[in-house]
């Protein structure tokens, strides 16, 4: 740990040694709402992102550094190497005009110039050592700057930007640990206490105007109002009254369609849909199968059939599926399947925000369902702690204005909508955030149980092409107006 970050004296003048504990301890104690985020608070949140990604490093052996082929994930050496380039190319290139660590690996570690098998190549990159050098070496350089110069808005944007990048990763990281079947990720800790009751029914939301996504010009764009270029700028949308469901879609739920011959019923999938159905891949990787095994869709992703009862893989261990938590690893086509299969449908993505959120101009802005205290691992299953495997009605505390329940953390939820950008969309500093997947990706919001906390708010939209099942993604629904 870089002794400047260490340095720091948080929250009643007592200093804090930097471990795994300070996820939710600076959420708790440094991010309050309306204040600016000062170098303490930046440093915390580096410190975070290196601590969590070099645990989920170096608690692989190095022999399973070398992960199966999979085109839904990177190696995890790469994606330590790409995250530190990331801060070497948006911080000291671009301010400061300093050369790179390495000039010979740019494009190795550049995702625009490496083709995406070439990144299991073994003979083009460092192993693990060397690259945790390279790591830890840009991140001390990273704590020196922000300790050691003046913190204008324009450098804290740029600083949390690549921050915030790099717990993209760490979300990447832990879905490829379980693409491949890997133990679970350090943060993993089953069997918390579900508070709570289930909920019954749907919440009803009125018709009215709301407010949707963030400022495109702000003066605390830096801060409170820091976003990335798919959510602004910010606009007033009329929307009818609507009803929807007050939690996600449940495994037990999800298993009745199933049972019921889902998979088989055409009738009950889009033209996508049957398409996806129709179309072998390999599942061994899924299945824990050590030979291919090339099948069409039967069931969810992770799920078998084993002595008449469905199980689940979570991690490297498979186990019974918990009726009562989420459905997870889902594609956009299997839960619209499931909604004409119930005679629901799936809200749009602006529907899921007014549920979210409630925002109406005129009136204060909240940043989450629950209103603007941060994200913590009490609100939301988000940092890789529950990993989606408690009910769906725990989290009360983390509660909508409109009463839904889970609408961040958990998983990623499927919206209708195509991941368009909004009227006045201007690029941001990372010219490919959005670009590259505007007209064929769907919008999910809300984030996943891998979500990093510090990344996720309400406004926040995912794009995910339809077909994807690999990653943490999963549903709510919305009643199927009579007009």
């Amino acid at each position: 740990m870089h002794d400047l970050a260490r340095k720091y004296c948080i929250g009643r003048g007592e200093c804090i040694h930097l471990n795994r504990s300070l996820l939710s301890y600076y959420q708790q104690n440094l991010l309050r709402s309306n204040q600016r985020v000062d170098k303490a608070t930046l440093l915390a949140e580096l410190e975070t992102a290196r601590e969590r990604t070099r645990a989920l490093i170096t608690s692989l052996p190095e022999n399973r550094l070398d992960v199966p082929y999979h085109p839904g994930v990177n190696p995890p050496l790469w994606e330590m190497g790409h995250a530190a380039f990331f801060y070497e190319v948006f911080v000291f290139n671009l301010l400061d005009g300093t050369p790179s660590y390495d000039p010979a690996m740019d494009d190795l570690w550049d995702s625009f110039h490496i083709d995406h098998k070439d990144r299991w190549r073994r003979d083009l990159f460092p192993g693990r050592e060397k690259t945790l050098a390279y790591f830890d070496t840009i991140y001390d350089r990273m704590a020196a700057r922000i300790d050691g110069q003046t913190l204008t808005d324009r450098e804290l944007y740029l600083y949390r930007y690549a921050i915030f990048h790099q717990n993209m990763h760490i979300e990447s990281i832990i879905w490829c640990r379980q693409t491949v079947g890997y133990p679970a990720v350090p943060d993993f800790q089953p069997g918390r206490v579900a508070p709570g009751e289930p909920l019954s029914g749907d919440a009803q939301i009125p018709a009215g105007r709301w407010l949707i996504g963030m400022p495109g010009e702000s003066e605390a764009y830096a801060h409170d109002d820091f976003a990335f270029d798919n959510e602004k700028p910010r606009f007033e949308i009329e929307l009818p009254s609507f009803a929807i469901s007050k939690q996600p879609v449940s495994n037990r739920e999800f298993m009745a369609f199933v049972d019921d011959g889902g998979y088989e019923r055409p009738g009950l999938w889009s033209f996508g849909g049957r398409k996806w159905l129709q179309t072998d891949s390999d599942v061994s990787l899924a299945q824990s199968e050590p030979q291919p095994l090339m099948q069409a869709p039967k069931h969810p992703l992770y799920w078998r059939r084993q002595d008449g009862h469905w199980q689940e893989r979570v991690f490297d261990q498979w186990q019974p599926v918990n009726p009562d938590a989420p459905v997870v690893h889902l594609s956009y086509w299997e839960a619209e399947a499931w909604c004409n299969w119930a005679g629901r449908r799936l809200p749009t993505e602006f529907e899921w925000e007014v549920a979210a959120l409630g925002n109406r101009p005129g009136e204060p802005f909240r940043r989450f369902p629950w209103g603007n205290e941060p994200a913590s691992l009490e609100l939301a299953d988000l940092g890789g702690r529950n990993m989606a495997q408690n009910p769906v009605w725990d989290y009360p505390a983390g509660d909508g204005p409109f009463g839904c329940r889970q609408m961040v953390g958990s998983v990623w939820e499927w919206t209708s909508s195509q991941f368009f950008p909004y009227d006045g969309f201007k690029i941001d500093m990372y010219p490919f955030m959005s670009t590259l997947q505007f007209g064929d990706h769907k919008v999910t919001k809300g984030g996943g149980c891998a979500t990093s906390p510090n990344l996720i708010r309400g406004t926040y939209r995912q794009a995910y092409l339809a077909q994807r099942n690999d990653v943490y993604t999963g549903f709510r629904t919305c009643a199927v107006s009579d007009t």
